[in-house]
């Protein structure tokens, strides 16, 4: 099989192939037994569709208005209303990324056969997404629960030919146009697939997935930017000592410490801290250098609770109500978003709490009282140049957003469709508000490198060795086109550079020929 088709199963998915096809652009089919489970649950539906007795969603109404029995010749109106009056998102376009994710998450539940789609919508689906048309979706309309019915509606109504999408150009133009020019037909809703089609945790479990890959490497990095501060601030190494870590064995505490000393093997500038300086001798390093393995590493471990969660959701079928092998149709609150929505929460506070102490090391830099022989600010000429002194206040403000960002949204909850869903997840929310607090992280992170790299070529000025991997960071970073000390420049740029220095992977990739892999 091609490297970039991802073949959807019965069984879930994994979180490689969501970014592939999130990301990454991978196609998308449908396997053989993905086929066959679809064909034999639509028949359970289409049997009970049959019957005269009631059965929700397949021939009642949804939500509140569940009591009423709709008769044949009104349940594919039926289908296609839940579908436009969900459709009811508002505010800016969510980004492109997370509506791939979203829908092939709904794919991979929908080709579990436990929601009773035919297979040619699913098909319709993998052709969507195939042909790169992306619907427009808003970043308002979900509470988490009853899934994200409002984005996940929008999808929905790109599959059946109407509202807006975005084109493989990236233009956005009506979803019937676009799929006429890629020759898919518009798909005609039978009993339960509209609402089959908008009950899930798509765009939450999406972005959550999204969200620790790019924090697993901004953890990377700033264990990194860490070292590099720990250096350029003269402390020791020896509060890295594994046998130190292993005697409280948190595995995400041990391995940071682990990556910090492999960063700072054979510096010429560790262990410096008890000389004269300038200033008296030094017993301990401050807290935000001492301790940064254990606040690195409680992130870390709390990124490996969160993935444990969000591999059980993409193992989930998660629809209202679901085929059951038996042959039952049954209700269930699977939809409810918690589980995702409380992951998505703690990922935010502990990247707050990364970004804080990053800033921390990174004013300590630039204190002439408390960076040990390091000139105020950085600047080549303190007072005639500033130095990075803004470049600490847009760090200082970025951190304070992200403590903002911090408060859960799951700890709230407002009723809705007249008290039926009367409590609710608010997980879409906790998820849109962790994206901003990672791309925030990164520039934190960022700003810390820019500082410490300044300080260690200082250091290097005063006749000092940086490590190995920091030198090799150094000039990474220099051909980057992130320029070193000297007087006052335009320093946004430079800032901009780094930034995506580190979003690139290239601060990891930088270091690793000289320490080896790092965790």
């Amino acid at each position: 099989m091609d490297m970039h088709t991802v073949v959807v199963e019965t069984s879930g998915t994994t979180a490689q192939d969501v970014i592939a096809v999130a990301r990454g652009n991978a196609r998308v089919e449908l396997s053989a037994a993905a086929v066959s489970a679809l064909a034999a649950a639509r028949e359970i539906v289409d049997a009970l569709a049959a019957k005269p007795e009631p059965v929700y969603g397949v021939s009642t109404g949804f939500g509140a208005l569940a009591s009423r029995h709709i008769s044949p010749e009104l349940r594919a109106q039926l289908q296609r209303n839940i579908v436009r009056s969900h459709a009811a998102g508002m505010g800016p376009r969510v980004e492109r990324e997370v509506v791939r994710a979203l829908m092939f998450l709904r794919l991979k539940t929908v080709a579990s056969g436990h929601t009773g789609v035919r297979p040619e919508v699913a098909q319709t689906m993998a052709d969507v997404l195939n042909a790169g048309i992306t619907p427009v979706v808003h970043e308002y309309g979900s509470l988490g629960c009853s899934g994200d019915l409002a984005p996940l509606s929008h999808c929905a109504l790109t599959l059946m030919g109407e509202g807006d999408a975005e084109g493989p150009d990236g233009t956005v133009r009506p979803a019937g146009e676009l799929l006429a020019a890629q020759g898919i037909a518009p798909v005609e809703l039978r009993e339960k697939e509209g609402l089959a089609l908008l009950n899930g945790t798509d765009g939450m479990l999406g972005m959550l997935v999204m969200a620790l890959a790019d924090l697993r490497g901004l953890y990377t990095s700033a264990d990194i930017t860490a070292a590099l501060s720990l250096e350029a601030l003269l402390g020791t190494d020896r509060v890295l000592a594994p046998e130190l870590h292993a005697i409280r064995p948190h595995p995400g505490q041990g391995a940071s410490a682990d990556n910090m000393l492999r960063v700072l093997a054979g510096s010429g500038l560790t262990g410096r801290h008890a000389e004269n300086t300038g200033d008296a001798p030094r017993v301990q390093d401050a807290y935000s250098v001492r301790c940064a393995p254990q606040v690195n590493g409680a992130g870390r471990d709390t990124l490996a609770y969160a993935a444990v969660v969000a591999d059980r959701e993409l193992a989930s079928s998660v629809d209202n109500p679901v085929v059951l092998p038996d042959g039952r149709v049954e209700s269930n609150g699977n939809f409810h978003g918690a589980p995702v929505a409380y992951v998505l929460d703690f990922l935010a506070i502990v990247a707050a709490d990364l970004g804080s102490i990053t800033e921390r090391r990174t004013d300590r830099l630039l204190d002439k009282n408390r960076s040990h022989g390091l000139p105020p600010f950085l600047a080549d000429d303190a007072g005639v140049d500033s130095g990075l002194m803004i470049a600490q206040y847009t760090q200082a403000a970025l951190v304070s957003e992200m403590k903002r960002l911090a408060v859960p949204a799951s700890a709230d909850s407002i009723p809705s469709s007249a008290m039926q869903e009367d409590h609710v997840s608010m997980g879409w929310s906790a998820a849109r508000k962790l994206r901003t607090a990672v791309d925030n992280l990164a520039r934190i992170v960022a700003v810390e490198l820019y500082a410490a790299t300044r300080a260690l070529e200082l250091r290097a000025a005063q006749g000092l060795t940086p490590a190995p991997a920091s030198l090799a960071v150094i000039e990474a970073l220099r051909a980057a086109g992130v320029e070193g000390p000297g007087p006052d420049r335009f320093l946004s740029p430079d800032l901009a550079a780094a930034d995506a220095f580190v979003r690139a992977g290239k601060l990891v990739s930088a270091v690793e020929p000289v320490t080896g892999p790092l965790a």
